[in-house]
């Protein structure tokens, strides 16, 4: 059976998880995170894609971003993929693939689940044990919206700006909103949406989706066959 498409909507926030091939590294000194970093800020930029929040960990990233287009997101990852993968072999006399197959996303409702997204994402490093709080992880968004630093990969979100009227408002609501962490019902939604490139959002959202896509996003009712809006509008 054919796999079905991503769904990649334009103007709509993604979540991105790109792993390494057979789970292997694909970042190991600090030079290989600052290349990526570079390049996902060329490559978001001439594709049109926001990029909201980002971790780069050892063997896997996670990409929160917004692409102008329905083609962005894919060029962006390919091109990252093209600049980053050769030069990785070279440096560790290494050859082959890199990453695992493509790389997986979520669209993700412009409410609560943006931010709720956003702090997974920057918490990953303190889940998988690579620092003891958010700011002490180099590569990843936190230090930009902490105001620690800012960032030229990261355009705020507007639910970001929502926080507060002041940088500073901003920065104290977000710090405020990672310290309360995130709770296990909303981290295996956000993981479980991603790993099986289904929406995140509410119920709602996803009959929306349902409605604009014709594709089947909600489980199906036993017993009774997937009818798109216009198949069912044509009877009688």
């Amino acid at each position: 059976m054919a796999r079905q498409p991503r769904l990649i909507l334009p103007k709509q926030a993604h979540h991105i998880l790109q792993r390494g091939n057979d789970r292997q590294r694909i970042f190991r000194e600090p030079e290989d995170y600052e290349r990526f970093l570079g390049w996902l800020a060329e490559a978001a930029r001439f594709y049109k894609v926001a990029i909201h929040a980002y971790a780069l960990l050892p063997t896997h990233l996670h990409l929160l971003a917004t692409p102008e287009t329905e083609e962005g997101l894919a060029a962006m990852m390919q091109k990252l993929g093209r600049l980053y993968v050769p030069w990785y072999n070279s440096k560790y006399a290494r050859a082959g693939g890199l990453f695992e197959g493509r790389f997986r996303t979520a669209v993700v409702e412009s409410d609560r689940h943006i931010l709720m997204c956003s702090r997974f994402i920057e918490l990953a490093p303190l889940r998988e044990g690579e620092a003891g709080e958010p700011a002490a992880y180099p590569w990843s968004s936190y230090r930009h919206h902490a105001g620690v630093h800012a960032d030229p990969v990261v355009t705020d979100h507007a639910l970001f700006w929502g926080l507060g009227n002041t940088p500073f408002q901003r920065e104290a609501a977000y710090i405020e909103l990672v310290e309360q962490g995130i709770g296990a019902d909303e981290l295996a939604q956000v993981a479980n949406a991603v790993q099986k490139g289904q929406p995140l959002g509410s119920h709602a959202f996803k009959l929306e989706l349902e409605r604009q896509t014709q594709r089947r996003i909600l489980p199906a009712k036993r017993g009774r066959p997937f009818k798109t809006p216009s198949s069912t509008a044509s009877q009688p």
